[in-house]
């Protein structure tokens, strides 16, 4: 029969675990975290309504106006969210992200990133939720606490979904020359990923 703990989230089992330790001071360090996430929304709203309020706007006729412009936006790049999806499904369908994994891998493997970890870095680019679900299943392979795990950890929030957020923003915005927007944005992803190898590091 499983154990209580398998019916918790990953942030609760931590909060428990802080608990039974002898370190007090670090549980209630996370207490106030997770306390100060779950304030964060609910007082951004606030002080939307307050601003509106203060500058005597008609808020409700505004988020009527904001919606139905976000729903003509979505309507517009609905068709570049399903090619990326399906893009991203091919991919992980037809065995090219393991095939290029292990031709990177004899590259990145010397310099401490794992061959692992390269199905990750390519998936991030395209799409968060599919990136979600390899995360998923390095974790259940490796632990969350292996190395693997802390640097997969660590690149979901250095790095961006390049691909996916240029076709949604600049199609939103009508832009059609990117300049060098792919190219920094590219070069900032590296430095992400090399410093959650170095961050890793420092974990370890």
């Amino acid at each position: 029969m499983p154990e209580k703990s398998d019916f918790l989230t990953y942030e609760e089992n931590r909060i428990i675990e802080c608990n039974n330790t002898d370190m007090p001071q670090k549980g209630a360090d996370v207490k106030v975290l997770y306390l100060v996430s779950e304030l964060m929304i609910p007082c951004l709203i606030f002080y939307i309504v307050a601003y509106g309020l203060m500058a005597k706007r008609n808020i409700y006729s505004d988020f009527v106006d904001g919606a139905g412009d976000g729903l003509k936006t979505a309507v517009k790049i609905l068709p570049t969210l399903v090619g990326l999806m399906v893009a991203v499904g091919v991919l992980r369908a037809s065995g090219f992200l393991d095939w290029i994994a292990g031709w990177i891998g004899k590259l990145s493997d010397p310099l401490g990133f794992p061959a692992a970890l390269v199905p990750l870095a390519i998936v991030r680019l395209f799409s968060a939720s599919a990136a979600s679900g390899l995360l998923t299943d390095l974790y259940k392979q490796y632990g969350t606490d292996s190395q693997i795990g802390t640097i997969a950890s660590l690149m979901m929030s250095c790095t961006e979904t390049v691909f996916y957020t240029m076709s949604v923003y600049f199609l939103a915005a009508r832009v059609n020359k990117t300049r060098y927007t792919l190219a920094g944005a590219l070069a900032a992803v590296i430095a992400g990923i090399a410093a959650s190898v170095v961050l890793a590091g420092f974990a370890g």
